[in-house]
């Protein structure tokens, strides 16, 4: 085994799989940790899944080597259905994605694509939101129009500590960016997520993990064919999620550093 997944393997071996934050992704994970080589895991798993990019071509992935100098990464993605793979924990995360959450990030590449022909390097409001969302998204999923409204006003006592006892009931969050996903495997209260809100019917929270996966990739990947731009998020200390870090007790929460009230306009 070549020395990059050589440590990119030891690397996963470190990854706390018990995390909250992790539950959605074991099933789809835990072949690939225990594979010698993991990006040919990794490309197996794609080709099981019939993967292929906004251009209808099957989706594999390659070493940072193949992407040629001057081109765009997402540029490449888009053209040869190649994504380039560095052997470190970020880039396996961003494969993970791909296999969980396929149609969002065809989505996300098709838009990423279309404002490189159109603008070149010049980066806009809707590549900018495209790129935050791809790196540091996380799914506000709810049944309850009150909880998002509170996210959005940043009222952290009433979403995370008045409604906690039906939090799990009405509201989950996934996890989508997978520099999030990075940064989170040595957390600290401090991580913040731009949320993106995600209404679902009271139904939603009793379908199976990979129906609830699949909806939202339906969902997600519709509400971004309608575009995005930086706006449309929401910071969300994800720390404070009820169960995702130890004593969330009253002083927790009053933490303003993290838990920082609405800005005023």
């Amino acid at each position: 085994m070549e020395t990059g997944l050589t440590n990119a393997a030891s690397s996963l071996g470190k990854v706390d799989w018990s995390a909250p934050w992790l539950a959605d992704f074991r099933s789809v994970a835990q072949p690939i940790v225990q594979a010698a080589d993991w990006r040919a895991a990794l490309n197996a798993a794609a080709q099981a899944l019939e993967l292929r990019n906004y251009r209808d071509l099957p989706l594999r992935f390659v070493a940072q080597e193949e992407l040629p100098s001057g081109m765009a990464y997402e540029e490449f993605i888009g053209v040869s259905g190649c994504v380039p793979t560095r052997s470190n924990l970020h880039d396996f995360f961003n494969a993970l994605m791909w296999l969980t959450y396929p149609q969002i990030k065809i989505q996300l590449n098709a838009l990423q694509a279309a404002e490189i022909l159109k603008s070149g390097i010049v980066r806009g409001r809707v590549r900018d939101g495209a790129t935050i969302f791809d790196e540091n998204a996380a799914l506000f999923v709810c049944a309850d129009g009150a909880m998002a409204d509170a996210l959005r006003a940043h009222r952290w006592r009433d979403l995370f500590v008045a409604r906690r006892a039906g939090f799990e009931q009405t509201c989950a969050v996934r996890l989508f960016g997978h520099a999030l996903m990075d940064k989170l495997t040595m957390p600290y209260k401090a991580i913040t997520a731009h949320s993106w809100v995600v209404e679902v019917e009271p139904g939603f929270f009793g379908l199976p993990a990979l129906r609830q996966r699949s909806t939202l990739d339906r969902i997600v990947g519709a509400q971004l064919a309608m575009g995005l731009t930086t706006a449309n998020f929401s910071p969300l200390p994800v720390l404070g999620i009820p169960g995702w870090w130890p004593q969330q007790d009253e002083a927790f929460y009053e933490d303003t550093f993290v838990f920082r009230p609405k800005r005023l306009c």
